[in-house]
């Protein structure tokens, strides 16, 4: 940054009386809170943090120094609740992010299902030829919450996640938000958040993710009516049956003697 450029001395001091006078205006919200979610406090919390960040920024820029301390920013927390004091109705918003590791693992599965479906398809009609085929496919087979139990099944790693549920005053009429599906919600209608992430983990312990996947699997199996200690393939039967790898390509030709799997609800194809 060039001298010209640089905020001046008395700049940095009216930005310091600044956190100094929301400093004051912070304590004095808090002590006069009417509750947990008080709204003056809220505001005043995001007061202090902007007149903190702007101290933060000028002092550096003046002086090449930072300040002791570190406020989240204010669009990090949520605002306090003002949703409907007993919801009739409520939203559930997930995302799961996942990143494609293993394609060939991924096709193999596909394939499995596609065959298991529709043994004379033409070659040519098949979709567990390409990755969005395929995923089209699994995510049309199965429920979202099994896939993510099963990830690592279907070739994909776990990205972050996150689950929002909303209130609402009254049941969506059907149909009604299905072309915008995904609108940023009301943060004041959030009744609670969870979020998973990797940024989260300050010494990942590859041990205990070890013995966390392995008492996943068992979960699994015993939701899917398993043995534990079975193969948590698509099928116990077809785990034996097939004779092809699924980390290799595989002719659609050569696969055969495929049981049928049972669709589960909701499973709509893409």
């Amino acid at each position: 940054m060039s001298d010209a450029a640089q905020p001046t001395a008395a700049e940095v001091r009216a930005a310091a009386e600044a956190v100094k006078t929301a400093l004051d205006r912070h304590l004095a919200a808090v002590e006069r809170r009417s509750g947990e979610d008080d709204p003056d406090v809220y505001e005043a919390f995001n007061e202090l943090a902007a007149a903190a960040e702007a101290y933060d920024e000028l002092l550096y820029d003046r002086y090449d120094e930072v300040t002791p301390f570190e406020i989240p920013g204010a669009e990090e927390a949520l605002p306090p609740y003002q949703g409907p004091a007993e919801p009739s109705a409520l939203s559930v918003l997930i995302r799961r992010d996942y990143a494609v590791v293993e394609p060939q693992r991924l096709l193999a599965q596909a394939a499995r299902v596609e065959a298991a479906e529709d043994d004379d398809a033409a070659e040519s009609d098949r979709l567990a030829g390409t990755v969005p085929g395929a995923l089209g496919l699994l995510f049309g087979e199965f429920e979202p919450d099994e896939i993510a139990s099963r990830h690592k099944e279907f070739g994909l790693e776990e990205g972050d996640s996150t689950l929002w549920v909303t209130a609402a005053g009254e049941p969506a009429e059907p149909g009604e938000w299905l072309e915008s599906p995904f609108d940023q919600p009301d943060a004041q209608r959030v009744v609670c958040r969870f979020d998973v992430s990797a940024v989260f983990d300050d010494e990942p312990d590859d041990e205990l993710d070890d013995e966390l996947d392995e008492g996943a699997g068992l979960a699994g199996a015993a939701r899917r009516g398993l043995a534990p200690g079975a193969a948590p393939g698509l099928d116990a039967d077809l785990d034996t049956d097939l004779d092809f790898d699924p980390d290799e390509a595989v002719s659609l030709d050569e696969v055969d003697d495929v049981e049928v799997v049972e669709r589960g609800k909701g499973g709509a194809g893409v």
